[in-house]
């Protein structure tokens, strides 16, 4: 095995971790690290995800 090989292995369980430690798209906790964070620093997903889930909910 090369060393891109190792590498992409041992940065395989950090991503995995990361990913792991961020709320739901959609959770209240969401919606609070989304207002927290800069409006210029939003994907456009993270905008459609935002109006949809946080602005237009409906708490049935």
């Amino acid at each position: 095995m090369n060393m891109k090989t190792y590498r992409l292995i041992g940065l395989l369980p950090i991503f995995i971790i990361a990913t792991a430690c961020s709320p739901e798209i959609g959770s209240k906790a969401w919606c609070s690290q989304m207002d927290e964070k800069s409006k210029g620093d939003w994907t456009a997903n993270e905008a459609g995800d935002y109006a949809k889930h946080c602005i237009f909910r409906s708490d049935d």
